[in-house]
C-alpha cells in the first residue's frame, strides 16, 4: 500500500500538449512546407497516412516556420486515453491554455461538466471558441494521432469545434485513419486543405538525402532503388539505415541493400517482424531491457528507466537512453528539458515491443507497474501513477493516491481533473469508501446531477458510523450546497443544526463551505446582518498556513455573499464595491478564482442594470452567459439573466429582452426552481403588456397565481419572491387595463409586506407606482409626497431603474425636482436620475446602424436560420425547426448578427427585411 502523505500534487507540464522535438537526419521537406504555409489561413487542414511517413514531424518543422508569420500554435498529441470525452476535452482546453490561460479558463470550467450529455459538451466547445475568437490572434490548433478518437461523443464535439471555429482559429488533424467527422462543406468552400501518403512521401531526391544524413556516401543507384521499394516510407528508409550501419562492416553495401530487399518491407507489421527480428535480436540484454520495460509508459526519462530497471544507476540508464538516441533507433525527445529529457517510443516500436512485455511472467510485469506507479507517485504525476497502480493490481493504493490528492485539486479548481481519476478506479473500490464517495457527490453537484448527488448522500448517510462527527459535519455540509442548487431553504434549514456548530475534528475547508451554505441561507431568509457576520465574525480556512482566496469556499466567495446581502437589503453602492473588488481579485487569482469570478460578474451584472450602464451590462455578462448559466448559483443565473434582459429591453430590442427571459424559464422548469420560473413569469408579462400582447399577460399571469398558490407567504414566512412576483405582476396589469383604484390598495399591502421583511429596494420601487397611481387620480400633492418618499430612500440606497422605470416616473421626478421646497440633496439625485432616464432613452430611440450595400455570404446554415429569422422566429423556434440544439441556433445567430453588422435580434429583422426590399427593387 502506498503512503499517501507522499503524495504531491503539482501541476507538472503534461507532455501531450508539447510538440516533440527534431531527430537528428530530419529531411527538410521544402515543398510540403510551402503548401502549408501558403494554406495557414484555412479552417482546416488534414494529414492522414499510415505510421511512420513522418506527419508529426513534418508538422513540428511547419510549426517553427508558423513563428515568423505571427502565428501561434497549440499542440495535443493524442492517445488511447483521450477516447474518454471529458479527457480529451480537458487536454483541449490545456493545449490552449499553454498559448493564453485566459482563452480556455470558461472552456476547463465547462468541461469539467462534459460528462452530463451532448449539451454540456457543445457549451464547452463555445466557450473554446469564444475565448479564442476573443484572443483574437491567428492560433493553430494542432490534433496529433487523431485516429485514437473513436468515441461518437468526441466526433461531436469534433465536429462542433470545426463548425463553431472563429476566423483566427485554424485547425490542423494528423490521422492514420480519415478524419471522422464530414468536411464536405470545407471543402466545398475551399477552407480545406488534404496531404494525404501521395503527398507524405518522400521523394527520390528526399530519400537520397535522408539515406545520405544516416549513412553518408551511398551510390545514387542504392538509394534510388531504396525509394522504389520503400514508395518513399521514411520508416523503412530509417530501419534500412539501422541495418546498414550494423551489417556494413560485415558485409558490402550492396549485399545489405539486396537483403533488405528482399524484406519488402512496406507497413506496419512488417516493421514490427523486421524490427524483432533485425533490430531487437541483436541489440544488447540491458538495452532490451530498458525498451520492453519501458513500453507500457507513454514516456519516460532517465531517472524512471533506472526504477524500472531496478539494477542500474541513474547514470547508466541516461548513458543506455543515449545510445539508444544517437543510434537513431525510434526514440522521441518530449516535454520540458529543464529538469530531465523526457522520451517516447515510435508507436510501430512500442507496438513491438508491448507485445514482449505481455509475454514476460505476471510477477515481473507487476514489479514493472509498481515501480512505475511509485515513481510517478513521488513526482505527482497522479494520472499515470493511479493508472499503474491499477496496472499493478493495486485498485487500493490507486484510491488511496485519489483520496490524497483530491483536496488539493478541489482546491486549485481541477474538478475535471478529480473526477477523471475518480472514474479511473474501481467502481467497487470507489463504492467501498466514504471520501470518494462524498467526492463523487461533489462532482454530480457541480454537473447538476442532483438526483444522483443526493442518492449518492443518501447512500453515504447509511454506510456512514453514527459517530463519525467529522464525515457527518462534511455530508451535512454537502447536503446543504445540494439544498442552496436546488433552491430549496427548508432542505438547507434542516441542515443548519449541525451547520451551525461545526466538531471540532471537522476540516477547516468543510467549516469554510458550510459558512458558504449558512450566508445563502440566512441572505434567503432575509437575516442579511447575521449573513454577513458568518463570513466576517469566523476565522478563514487556511492552506499550508496561508489564507484560502480561491475555490467556492474561499474568502473572496464568501465576500460575493457579503456583496449579495447588501444588494438585496438594497444597498447598491456597497455592494458594487465588493463585487468590483472581488472581480478583480479573482480574475487575478487564476483556475482556483474561476468560480468566484463568474459569481461576482453575475452579481455586479444586476447592480450595473440597476445604474443603468446598460452597455457595460451586456459587455460584461453575454460574453459569459452560457458558462454563467451552468456553473453558477441559481441565484446568480437569476440575476444575470434578467440584468441583460433589462438592457436588452431598455435598448429597443424587445424580442431578445423576452428571448433572455425564456431562457431563464427554461433553466428555472429544467432545474425544478418556482422562484426563478415566478421571477421569469412576472416580467415577461410585464413585457407582454407593455407590447400589447394582453392574451399573452394573461396566461403568464395565471401560470404565476398557480405558482403562488403552491408556497407559503404569511406573516411567519420569510419574504416569498414567488408572491411579491406575482402580485408585482398583477399589479402592473391592473394599471396597464386601468383598473387603478385596485392597483392602489394592492400596492399599499404589497408596500407594508416589503416594509416588515425588510426589502428596501422593493418599497422603494413601489412607492414610485404608488405615486404613478396617485397621479392619475390627479391628487397631485399625495404623488409628489410619495415621490420625495421614494427618492429618499433611492438616494440612501444608491437606486435608479428601480425609480425610473415606471409609468409617469420621470415625469413625476421632474415634478419633483422643480420643487423649491425639495432638500439640495434629493434635488441633485432627482436630476441625475432624469439625465440617466434620458441617456437610456436616446439608447432605445438611436437610429438602426447602416447595413453595407452588398448583403453579406451566409453558409448554408446560416441561410436557414437567417429565413426562419426573418420570419420572426425565436431562437427556440427556430432549433425546432432545424433539429438542431438551442445553443447551436444562438451561435449562429450570433454571427449573423456580425455578418450584418446589427447588435440584437430586432436589428437583425429589420436588417433581413430592408435586404429583400433592396433585392426586389433591383429586380
Amino acid at each position: 500500500m502506498t503512503d499517501s502523505s507522499s503524495v504531491t500534487t503539482g501541476s507538472p507540464v503534461d507532455s501531450r500538449l508539447v510538440p516533440p522535438r527534431p531527430t537528428r537526419g530530419v529531411v527538410p521537406r521544402d515543398a510540403l512546407l510551402a503548401r502549408l504555409t501558403e494554406a495557414r489561413r484555412r479552417r482546416c487542414i488534414v494529414v492522414q497516412g499510415p505510421a511512420g511517413y513522418g506527419k508529426t514531424t513534418m508538422l513540428v518543422a511547419w510549426m517553427r516556420a508558423l513563428g515568423g508569420f505571427g502565428y501561434e500554435v497549440a499542440w495535443l498529441s493524442l492517445s488511447e486515453t483521450d477516447n474518454d470525452v471529458a479527457t480529451w476535452l480537458a487536454g483541449l482546453a490545456g493545449s490552449v491554455a499553454r498559448v493564453d490561460p485566459e482563452i480556455a479558463l470558461e472552456a476547463e470550467q465547462l468541461g469539467q461538466a462534459a460528462t452530463a450529455g451532448s449539451d454540456a459538451i457543445e457549451r464547452t466547445i463555445i466557450a473554446l471558441v469564444r475565448g479564442i475568437a476573443r484572443h483574437g490572434r491567428e492560433l493553430v490548433l494542432v490534433l496529433d494521432d487523431l485516429h485514437h478518437l473513436t468515441d461518437p461523443r468526441t466526433h461531436s464535439a469534433l465536429k462542433w469545434l470545426i463548425d463553431y471555429a472563429p476566423p483566427n482559429l485554424h485547425l490542423v488533424f494528423a490521422s492514420r485513419s480519415p478524419v471522422p467527422v464530414p468536411l464536405d462543406r470545407l471543402r466545398a468552400e475551399g477552407e480545406l486543405l488534404e496531404l494525404g501518403m501521395a503527398e507524405l512521401q518522400f521523394t527520390a531526391a528526399e530519400s537520397e538525402q535522408f539515406l545520405q544524413s544516416q549513412l553518408g556516401e551511398l551510390d545514387a543507384a542504392s538509394a534510388a532503388r531504396l525509394h522504389v521499394l520503400t514508395d518513399g516510407w521514411a520508416a523503412g528508409l530509417q530501419l534500412f539505415a539501422l541495418a546498414w550501419k550494423k551489417r556494413r562492416r560485415a558485409a558490402p553495401k550492396g549485399d545489405v541493400a539486396e537483403a533488405f530487399f528482399q524484406k519488402a518491407l512496406r507497413n506496419a507489421r512488417a516493421f514490427s517482424t523486421y524490427f524483432e527480428r533485425e533490430v531487437l535480436d541483436h541489440l544488447p540484454p540491458a538495452l532490451i531491457a530498458l525498451l520492453v520495460r519501458v513500453s507500457p509508459c507513454s514516456r519516460f526519462c532517465a531517472s524512471l528507466c533506472a526504477a524500472l530497471l531496478g539494477d542500474v544507476t541513474l547514470a547508466d540508464a541516461a548513458a543506455l537512453l543515449a545510445r539508444l538516441e544517437r543510434d537513431n533507433l525510434f526514440l522521441t525527445q518530449v516535454g520540458p528539458s529543464h529538469d530531465e529529457t523526457w522520451y517516447r517510443l515510435h508507436p510501430l516500436l512500442n507496438d513491438t515491443l508491448a507485445e514482449r512485455f505481455s509475454a514476460l511472467d505476471e510477477a515481473t510485469r507487476r514489479a514493472v507497474h509498481v515501480a512505475a506507479w511509485q515513481w510517478f507517485r513521488d513526482r505527482g504525476l497522479l494520472d499515470e501513477a493511479i493508472q499503474h497502480a491499477l496496472d499493478a493490481g493495486e485498485p487500493a493504493a490507486a484510491a488511496e493516491l485519489v483520496e490524497a490528492c483530491a483536496p488539493q485539486l478541489f482546491l486549485r479548481g481541477e474538478r475535471n481533473r478529480l473526477m477523471v481519476l475518480v472514474r479511473q478506479l474501481p467502481p467497487a473500490k470507489v463504492r467501498a469508501s466514504l471520501q470518494l464517495r462524498m467526492w463523487m457527490a461533489r462532482g454530480q453537484l457541480y454537473r447538476r446531477e442532483f438526483d444522483d448527488c443526493a442518492a449518492t448522500l443518501d447512500a453515504v448517510d447509511a454506510a456512514m458510523p453514527a459517530g463519525d462527527a467529522r464525515n457527518r459535519f462534511t455530508l451535512a455540509t454537502l447536503r446543504g450546497a445540494l439544498a442552496a442548487q436546488r433552491d430549496d431553504i427548508d432542505g438547507a434549514q434542516a441542515m443548519v443544526p449541525r451547520l451551525e456548530a461545526p466538531p471540532a475534528s471537522a476540516d477547516p475547508i468543510i467549516v469554510a463551505g458550510s459558512r458558504q451554505v449558512l450566508s445563502w441561507l440566512y441572505i434567503r431568509q432575509g437575516r442579511y446582518a447575521l449573513a454577513r457576520a458568518t463570513q466576517t465574525d469566523a476565522p478563514g480556512a487556511t492552506v499550508d498556513g496561508m489564507p484560502l482566496v480561491g475555490s467556492v469556499v474561499g474568502v473572496l466567495f464568501g465576500k460575493c455573499m457579503i456583496g449579495l446581502s447588501h444588494a438585496l437589503e438594497g444597498q447598491m453602492s456597497q455592494a458594487e464595491q465588493i463585487y468590483r473588488a472581488t472581480l478583480r481579485d479573482a480574475l487575478q487569482g487564476g483556475r482556483s478564482c474561476v468560480d468566484t469570478a463568474n459569481l461576482a460578474a453575475s452579481l455586479l451584472g444586476e447592480v450595473l442594470y440597476e445604474y443603468g450602464e446598460m452597455q457595460q451590462v451586456r459587455e460584461l455578462l453575454e460574453p459569459r452567459v452560457e458558462v454563467l448559466e451552468y456553473v453558477c448559483l441559481p441565484d446568480s443565473v437569476l440575476r444575470m439573466l434578467t440584468a441583460l434582459a433589462g438592457a436588452r429591453w431598455a435598448a429597443g430590442h424587445r424580442l431578445e429582452a423576452l428571448a433572455y427571459l425564456e431562457r431563464l424559464e427554461d433553466y428555472a422548469i429544467r432545474l425544478g426552481l418556482d422562484r426563478l420560473l415566478a421571477s421569469s413569469l412576472s416580467q415577461q408579462a410585464v413585457y407582454r403588456m407593455a407590447g400589447g400582447e394582453f392574451s399573452a399577460a394573461q396566461e403568464l399571469l395565471a401560470r404565476l397565481a398557480t405558482i403562488d398558490a403552491r408556497h407559503a407567504h404569511d406573516d411567519a414566512s420569510p419574504f416569498s419572491e414567488i408572491h411579491f412576483a406575482a402580485e408585482w405582476a398583477a399589479i402592473r396589469s391592473r394599471l396597464d387595463t386601468g383598473d387603478v383604484d385596485q392597483a392602489g390598495k394592492d400596492i399599499t399591502s404589497l408596500l407594508d409586506y416589503c416594509r416588515r421583511h425588510g426589502k428596501q429596494r422593493e418599497a422603494a420601487g413601489l412607492l414610485v407606482m404608488h405615486a404613478g397611481v396617485e397621479a392619475r387620480r390627479d391628487r397631485m400633492a399625495a404623488a409628489h409626497a410619495d415621490m420625495i418618499a421614494a427618492l429618499e430612500l433611492g438616494h440612501r440606497l444608491g437606486l435608479v431603474r428601480t425609480i425610473i422605470d415606471h409609468d409617469l416616473a420621470v415625469d413625476l421626478v421632474a415634478q419633483v425636482a422643480a420643487l423649491p421646497t425639495l432638500d439640495p440633496v434629493l434635488a441633485f439625485y432627482a436630476e441625475r436620475l432624469l439625465r440617466s432616464g434620458k441617456d437610456i432613452a436616446a439608447q432605445a430611440g438611436k437610429p438602426r446602424q447602416a447595413g453595407r450595400a452588398m448583403a453579406p455570404k451566409f453558409s448554408q446554415r446560416e441561410t436557414d436560420v437567417v429565413w426562419l429569422l426573418g420570419q420572426s422566429f425565436n431562437a427556440k423556434k427556430i432549433a425546432r425547426a432545424l433539429g438542431l440544439s438551442p445553443e447551436t441556433v444562438k451561435w449562429h445567430l450570433g454571427n449573423i448578427y456580425s455578418k450584418l453588422g446589427v447588435s440584437g435580434r430586432d436589428e437583425a429583422i429589420d436588417r433581413i427585411r430592408d435586404l429583400r426590399d433592396q433585392t426586389r427593387s433591383q429586380l
